[in-house]
């Protein structure tokens, strides 16, 4: 079944329906962040529209409170400047979004981006420079300018064009550190978090070293907070890191291959995401153009492969597990379409549903509860 823009469904009134906000690349014929809204309990989802107009919103994020809605603006598009962060204020009842402001995010091409448990600092990674910057976030919404910036710097990798590129930022589960994925200098950083002044400083040691020319590229921390673990992008791989000490030292335990024995062609990984329970793993493959899953070793943090699932379409770079943890949707960058998938909570494994969007080149899939 296949989901346009201009198809209608009935209403859906459910208070376990979700919003589903889309973040897009604007080169083409995209508009910027689109939103439908899909009812877990039975697959369906209204038609897609247009939440707010913005230049190349890659990478979405939601205060936790769930009033406000911040996305990275990648780069320029046209006459529009880019290497900005951007906010806007969620209606809750049609999940429209007003553009608040935006600022600098004190570097070039913006990939990523996440928030405290408090929703009052933003941390954004820059690829284009490899640097990390903290906003403090206003209680109505708004950005400030940053209150803490730092320059990744290291010995030159050729095989990521010898500069840094920061690419995942991620908060650890006691809100103590930050962990940025440095796809650039092969390595894992981590910054110790301070929410009073909103800032970051380097833990000891500064980072965790990947092996030479994998290129870390997102990040996924285990429930039980014991495992860290980065998708590598040039290398096709997952390493598992143990955390030692406060949390903020890692030991890599493990590196695996997302790509099945028999492939041959041209790969890079993008995104990865765990099952709530922390029991499966997902990674997606661009080129394979499949989703990789494994089963994980609680107690020692281990991968096991258990398949690899065609996306249904070209290049995914990102995909997101349903708050129910039923669903998978699937965003094929290069083909303009989410695949939805059910998910075996017992076995991890991967269905399609036969239900597609069609989303101009999707870049980021996150979900918001809706209001009754």
């Amino acid at each position: 079944m296949r989901i346009a823009a201009f198809l209608l469904l009935a209403p859906i009134l459910s208070a376990q329906d979700y919003f589903v906000y889309f973040g897009t690349y604007t080169a083409t014929v995209s508009k910027g962040i689109y939103v439908c809204r899909f009812r877990p309990s039975t697959g369906e989802l209204t038609p897609l529209e247009v939440a707010a107009e913005a230049p190349n919103p890659s990478f979405l994020a939601i205060r936790p409170d769930h009033r406000f809605l911040y996305a990275v603006n990648w780069k320029a598009s046209g006459a529009l400047p880019g290497n900005t962060v951007s906010a806007f204020a969620i209606d809750p009842k049609t999940a429209k979004l007003t553009f608040l402001n935006k600022v600098s995010s004190k570097g070039e091409q913006p990939t990523h981006l996440a928030l405290d448990a408090t929703g009052g600092t933003l941390v954004v990674a820059n690829y284009g420079t490899g640097t990390v910057a903290a906003l403090p976030i206003a209680h109505d919404g708004r950005l400030n300018e940053a209150a803490f910036v730092d320059q990744h710097s290291g010995p030159p990798v050729a095989a990521h064009g010898g500069v840094p590129h920061a690419h995942d930022v991620l908060f650890s589960h006691d809100q103590k550190l930050v962990f940025v994925a440095e796809l650039g200098l092969d390595r894992v950083y981590a910054y110790r978090f301070n929410p009073s002044n909103h800032s970051l400083a380097p833990h000891d040691p500064p980072y965790a070293g990947a092996n030479p020319g994998s290129g870390p590229r997102h990040l996924a921390l285990a429930p039980n907070g014991r495992f860290l673990f980065a998708n590598n992008e040039t290398d096709s791989t997952v390493t598992s890191f143990k955390r030692l000490g406060d949390g903020g030292t890692l030991e890599a335990v493990q590196t695996i291959s997302t790509l099945p024995s028999d492939f041959h062609g041209t790969n890079t990984t993008a995104e990865i995401q765990l099952d709530r329970t922390g029991r499966f793993l997902y990674v997606s493959n661009r080129g394979h153009d499949s989703i990789a899953v494994f089963s994980v070793d609680p107690a020692r943090g281990t991968l096991t492969p258990v398949e690899q699932v065609s996306t249904q379409g070209k290049t995914p770079r990102n995909f997101s597990l349903d708050p129910t943890g039923a669903y998978l949707f699937a965003a094929n960058e290069n083909s303009s379409t989410v695949v939805i998938f059910r998910v075996d909570r017992t076995t991890g494994r991967l269905t399609s549903t036969g239900r597609v969007l069609d989303v101009p080149s999707p870049s980021c899939v996150i979900f918001l509860k809706a209001s009754d």
